[in-house]
């Protein structure tokens, strides 16, 4: 009898046991499949720039067991590769990627999240984002817009771009009209340039046709791609309005609140994966890149100390009043100018000394 009932009672909790262990296991992983639509400022033939984005929904899928799927589409596709801001501010897409400072024209505070004449390095730029007040400041700037950011990705100091005639001086930038993004349009308006705000995937036309006399890019390999070179022949550097420009996932803030702490976590993980990887592929493809350039027979040159002294200056003088009007602005941006005189007096004692002995050996 109590054999029995023993067994009957080992059974009946088995079952029960069986039952929890049925129902637990799922429970961990019951999130319903999620789907969201992200809109690219970028065109597709661009593997590096674009590329990020793919990386990112690649992972997130990856490490959700593709449960969470991210489907990536090309500026132009779902909106205009300037309206992205607004499309995740609306809700119309869950999230965007994006250069941040593409959106100066609101508010000049968008630049700071990306980068700014004479500003961070691609280094630098990730530590004050990750480690020092970046990301802090900039999500409070961004929640203003309905958006949380994420980094995604750095493109390294870039190229000064490529002009139809030779810059000699000072004098040969007054009056040119230059494609050029983010906020150094109003520092080359400052210097007696015509900045034009042009989408990539329309460059190239606006320079062949002779609307434009100048376009900046990015550096070797996404310029070679868009075949600059054959409408172009002058290739100068350093892009010091670019010295580490951050690429953004934009996410719409109720978007990410409704996300379980997993989806979360993966969402940030996939991001800084992202990040990352952007940066190393633009430095294995850059070296290669110009070589078949200067091959090709472009003239790559560096700009003209006074072209460089003068940009300086009206930077600092224009950060100087943007501060007197934008508050926005002025707390963000006296946190970044702190932290790059720091991170400059500390790179000036052994990145720049290691990198300068190294460069100028035979290797």
């Amino acid at each position: 009898m109590n054999h029995q009932m023993d067994r009957r009672s080992v059974i009946k909790n088995a079952g029960i046991a069986g039952i929890l262990a049925v129902g637990a296991a799922p429970a961990v992983h019951a999130q319903a499949a999620l789907r969201w639509r992200l809109a690219s400022s970028f065109p597709k033939s661009l593997d590096t720039i674009f590329g990020a984005a793919e990386v990112f929904a690649q992972k997130v899928s990856e490490m959700s067991g593709g449960k969470f799927t991210i489907s990536v589409h090309a500026g132009g596709e779902l909106m205009p590769p300037f309206g992205v801001v607004d499309g995740v501010q609306a809700g119309t897409v869950e999230m965007a990627h994006t250069a941040p400072y593409y959106f100066h024209g609101k508010d000049e505070t968008f630049a700071l999240g990306c980068t700014i004449p004479f500003g961070l390095n691609s280094r630098q730029m990730t530590a004050w984002m990750y480690e020092g007040n970046g990301l802090k400041l900039m999500r409070e700037f961004y929640g203003k817009y309905n958006i949380i950011n994420f980094p995604g990705g750095n493109t390294g100091a870039q190229m000064g771009g490529w002009y139809r005639k030779e810059i000699k001086s000072v004098a040969d930038v007054k009056g040119m009209k230059i494609r050029i993004g983010g906020f150094a349009g109003r520092v080359i308006e400052r210097m007696g340039g015509v900045p034009q705000n042009i989408p990539g995937g329309e460059i190239y036309q606006a320079l062949e046709k002779g609307t434009i006399d100048a376009a900046e890019w990015v550096g070797p390999y996404d310029d070679q791609k868009l075949g600059f070179n054959k409408v172009a022949p002058f290739y100068y550097y350093p892009g010091w309005w670019e010295g580490g420009p951050q690429l953004d996932f934009f996410i719409n803030t109720k978007a990410f609140a409704s996300l379980s702490a997993e989806n979360k976590a993966i969402v940030e993980c996939a991001a800084a994966f992202a990040h990352t990887e952007m940066q190393a592929k633009y430095d294995v493809k850059n070296p290669n890149a110009l070589k078949q350039l200067v091959g090709a027979k472009v003239k790559v040159l560096p700009f003209p100390e006074d072209v460089l002294k003068l940009a300086f200056k009206e930077s600092m003088a224009l950060y100087a009043e943007v501060s007197a009007k934008n508050p926005n602005w002025k707390k963000v941006y006296d946190d970044y100018a702190a932290f790059r005189r720091d991170s400059n007096l500390w790179f000036r004692f052994t990145e720049m000394k290691f990198d300068q002995f190294m460069q100028s050996q035979n290797l």
